[in-house]
């Protein structure tokens, strides 16, 4: 993980997922806010980036390149949250695998599996890693809904998306006393990578722009 300047940034926020798309956009809103924002994706050229975009704002930010199936990465990534910042006050969980459209007597194995992986199982994962260091600081974490389950056609995709934020749902039910707070958002559609593999001829100047919809997200913090 390399560290950039976090001095003076009180809170820290991490974002999966944070290289492109809503991740990205909800990084720089939370920067601009002044949260010292982890961010967290395999492409190192789109962190870089949006690094760049982060400081020339005035924000701050530590690019951690990492993925998030591999889960000594993960662990690293919490034991220095832990020892580095003393605890997690906001974890935004944007990191989604989109598999190919396909009728359900053709999904892909491989497709499958992955989907399960980074949609379900990295969820279950993460959850249980960074309860601790979001009770810390009686943080927040961030899920985002896109109900899909049932479609045609989406049959991975939205089953496994359903099953995250099931998941997310029962995390929510058991800490409404104790915390940490569990937030279930719905995004409007946005002209992000992963729904231009779901619509490759629509109309992306009718959709709504990440900046806007990480703006109304973050409003409700």
């Amino acid at each position: 993980m390399s560290e950039n300047d976090q001095a003076g940034a009180p809170r820290l926020a991490l974002v999966t997922g944070a290289s492109r798309g809503l991740g990205a956009a909800l990084a720089e809103g939370l920067a601009l806010r002044g949260y010292h924002v982890l961010a967290v994706a395999r492409t190192v050229g789109a962190l870089e980036e949006l690094d760049d975009r982060i400081r020339a704002a005035g924000g701050q930010a530590t690019l951690a390149p990492m993925d998030v199936t591999e889960p000594a990465a993960m662990q690293q990534m919490v034991q220095a949250i832990a020892s580095r910042w003393g605890g997690l006050d906001l974890w935004a969980h944007c990191a989604v695998h989109a598999a190919p459209m396909s009728p359900a007597p053709h999904i892909e194995g491989r497709d499958w599996t992955k989907s399960m992986l980074v949609n379900v199982e990295v969820t279950r994962g993460l959850i249980a890693l960074l309860e601790p260091v979001l009770r810390q600081k009686q943080g927040t974490a961030l899920f985002f809904d896109d109900a899909r389950g049932g479609q045609k056609f989406f049959g991975a995709y939205g089953a496994t998306k359903a099953a995250q934020i099931a998941l997310a749902r029962s995390w929510q039910a058991e800490t409404v006393s104790t915390g940490p707070r569990i937030l279930i958002d719905a995004p409007a559609p946005m002209p992000t990578a992963v729904r231009a593999r779901f619509y490759p001829g629509e109309d992306r100047a009718a959709l709504t722009p990440c900046k806007d919809e990480a703006a109304r997200i973050l409003s409700l913090l």
